[in-house]
């Protein structure tokens, strides 16, 4: 049963601490809620800010998702534009500014930060960070004076900002210092198509190249030094990798995990009494290889705050093992996958067999049809999948949904080799690529004995 009368403070305004407050209040509604926030907003889209930029998407008002009036009308007290500095456990208390904040739950949502490389003229004008929404819209207005922008990064966000800068018009160019597009977590066969389409596009890839210097005059960034040459430029986007903002938790005492994330449980307590974590921040164990990992999605992040908020209140609610289906377009592609990839299977040393297919999004006659690459990869020994990746023209989401289940749920290629599969024409071709490729890994698995 739910307990009411609680003081619950958030610290943090994103997926994580706005579910956290939203779920709070709906299974305690007498509780008393409170979320600070360092930005003038909570309740927006992030991951929409490259979109409009290259305007897809109309205007940053789309991304907005809810009104700071509407988390007031609901009994959510609002603190924005308000930094937490001191978190203090024994006394159960946060500061902000001159004031103290008393509290009988505490959830800490802070998500992340970049992980800044210290590269000589990063803090020259021009060098863009995609994060705030308001600061995205200056950036935003910037961007109609200009020619050229440097993406320093290929990480998700470097793609889709490379993709939607190229389509706005501009000059692009992507640095990267692995040998292909998100190289740390896919697969070059399947990422190749979004290189591909990003250089259709228009933009230029630099691939195996690291800055080396950001150059100025009169304080404005001009161009950027790398191992490959100098780039001109008007303007650089950094995308560097996520860590994790443990700043007041590690200076709270609280365990950090070798990630840098805040332990937690499967409940999201961290190491002190009634005090938890959610989101970007907090560093949870990957499902099927039982790695620490953190710095996923919103849709985690969210999912994270609701399974931290609702045992907050007082009910028993646990965060199913991490298995990461994730998606995203790269110029013209869809891309996206479950779990681990080849790469990293072979990196980790994990026994494995990879079972690929190229298949079709819809039937072959029908207008539209693209072709869908998918790499299943599975136990060689017990033959249940592990993780995939896929890219082609649709479709790539709910795949990556479905093989998510998959896996948690343990099944074999055997079964998807032999699964039913909606056919359709305007949606869905007769023969499903995922059990495509499930027949082809047991083929392989067959000839090797």
């Amino acid at each position: 049963m739910a307990q009411d009368k609680l003081r619950i403070v958030i610290i943090g305004g994103g997926a994580g601490g706005i579910s956290a407050a939203s779920t709070s209040k709906s299974l305690a509604p007498d509780a008393s809620v409170t979320l600070f926030s360092e930005f003038e907003d909570v309740a927006y889209s992030p991951c929409g800010i490259p979109f409009v930029h290259g305007r897809e998407i109309p205007s940053f008002e789309n991304l907005f998702l809810q009104t700071s009036e509407h988390y007031a009308k609901i009994g959510i007290d609002l603190k924005l534009r308000t930094t937490v500095t001191n978190i203090d456990i024994p006394n159960r208390t946060i500061s902000a500014g001159t004031e103290s904040y008393g509290w009988d739950r505490l959830i800490i949502a802070t998500g992340f930060e970049y992980d800044i490389q210290e590269i000589p003229g990063i803090d020259l004008e021009g060098v863009h960070y995609v994060k705030n929404i308001r600061r995205a819209m200056e950036y935003d207005k910037f961007l109609d004076t200009i020619k050229k922008v440097v993406v320093v990064c290929a990480t998700p966000l470097g793609i889709e900002m490379t993709g939607n800068l190229a389509h706005r018009g501009l000059e692009t160019h992507l640095v990267e210092e692995g040998a292909w597009i998100m190289s740390e977590v896919a697969d070059p066969d399947i990422m190749e198509p979004v290189k591909e389409s990003l250089e259709e596009m228009g933009a230029k890839l630099h691939f195996g190249t690291k800055v080396l210097e950001f150059k100025g005059e009169g304080g404005k960034v001009k161009s950027v030094v790398t191992t490959s040459g100098e780039i001109e430029c008007d303007s650089v986007v950094v995308a560097f990798p996520k860590k994790p903002n443990n700043r007041l938790a590690r200076a709270a005492g609280l365990e950090i995990g070798s990630t840098g994330g805040i332990l937690v449980d499967d409940h999201m307590r961290t190491s002190a009494k009634d005090v938890y974590a959610a989101g970007d921040c907090a560093e949870v164990v990957h499902g099927v290889t039982d790695i620490p990992i953190q710095g996923l999605s919103g849709s985690h992040a969210y999912s994270q705050g609701r399974i931290a908020a609702a045992n907050a209140v007082g009910e028993d609610r646990s965060y199913d093992p991490v298995f990461i289906p994730w998606g995203m377009v790269g110029g013209q592609v869809q891309v996206g996958g479950v779990s681990m990839g080849e790469t990293l299977h072979k990196a980790l040393g994990i026994p494995h067999v990879v079972a690929f297919a190229m298949g079709i999004s819809r039937a072959r006659y029908y207008p539209g049809v693209s072709r869908l690459r998918v790499k299943l990869i599975a136990d060689p020994a017990t033959h249940r999948v592990l993780g995939a990746q896929m890219s082609g023209g649709e479709g790539i989401k709910e795949r990556a949904d479905f093989l998510a289940f998959v896996i948690k749920r343990g099944v074999k290629l055997e079964e998807l080799a032999w699964m039913e599969n909606v056919y359709s024409p305007p949606i869905g071709a007769l023969m499903e690529p995922i059990a495509l490729a499930a027949q082809a890994g047991l083929a392989k698995l067959k000839q090797n004995g």
